[in-house]
């Protein structure tokens, strides 16, 4: 659910000023022109996430590298995250947050969230059961493609019968590297009726193939992904309880891989009932 959406707006710290987390597009050079070939996220310097490039028909990816050690948590705002945030246009937070991020443009999106944690290769995991049923196996490992990361399923809606919104969360660390005791605590005051609020900065992109196998399902994977600056304790506590909590987001848009008019859509989509695509169009990898 859409709790409400504020203005794109611009945020960040110039390049000069070396913000903690940067886009970085790498490329290579041929006779015929420059192309990229991995687009990244960098936590203070070093490779934190490769993103999925737009080639026209590849696949949606995000990939933990090595870089992808801690949080970008602020501890001068913990008590304001703590309780429920009721406005995206919340100027506290959106200063304090905008200090680790590159400067552009950004659009804030509040949104209440139900998170389940997804682990690569298991039940529930969308890149080898949705992505596999209509791109097929990696054509060189010959295995789904895998974020080498657990991560956290929110929301799914039908856009049309061609085209299906996914969103995830991507924690910066993996829920094992958590504070036990913190997320009891989060599950505790969960209990009690509040709905703490984490967190991110966000991508969005557009992925189709330009054909498929004649049996896969072919349609447009319109993917909205959330990396988690703060609240890796809430949602481990939301998930495992559960329990809604309401998540911040940062939209990217100098980093989104889709037009002007798909990321304006996210707001009315966001605000639609959540819609699983049919259940006969999913196929699973299995030995």
């Amino acid at each position: 659910m859409l709790i409400n959406a504020a203005e794109p707006r611009r945020l960040g710290t110039p390049d000069a000023g070396t913000p903690r987390l940067r886009f970085e597009t790498e490329t290579r050079t041929t006779a015929t022109g420059t192309f990229p070939t991995r687009r990244l996220i960098k936590i203070d310097g070093e490779p934190a996430f490769e993103l999925g490039v737009w080639c026209g028909s590849c696949s949606f990816l995000f990939e933990r590298l090595e870089g992808s050690r801690e949080t970008l948590s602020l501890e001068e705002v913990q008590d304001r995250l703590t309780g429920t945030l009721t406005d995206a246009d919340d100027e506290d937070l959106l200063r304090a947050f905008g200090e680790v991020l590159p400067e552009g443009q950004y659009l804030p999106l509040l949104l209440h969230i139900e998170p389940r944690l997804a682990v690569p290769g298991s039940e529930g995991d969308y890149f080898s059961e949705e992505q596999v049923a209509t791109w097929g196996v990696s054509q060189f490992w010959g295995i789904a493609e895998s974020p080498r990361t657990p991560y956290y399923r929110t929301f799914e809606t039908e856009i049309d019968a061609s085209a299906h919104l996914y969103e995830f969360v991507v924690p910066m660390v993996p829920p094992t590297w958590n504070d036990e005791e913190r997320v009891e605590e989060y599950v505790e005051l969960m209990g009690r009726g509040t709905i703490p609020t984490a967190v991110a900065v966000s991508t969005f992109g557009v992925f189709e193939p330009a054909v498929s196998p004649p049996d896969n399902d072919q349609y447009a994977h319109w993917c909205l992904t959330h990396f988690l600056l703060d609240g890796h304790h809430k949602l481990e506590a939301a998930a495992r309880a559960g329990r809604p909590i309401r998540l911040l987001s940062l939209l990217a848009l100098d980093e989104v891989l889709a037009t002007p008019e798909e990321w304006a859509r996210l707001p009315e989509l966001r605000s639609r009932p959540r819609t699983p695509r049919p259940a006969r169009c999913a196929r699973r990898v299995r030995d």
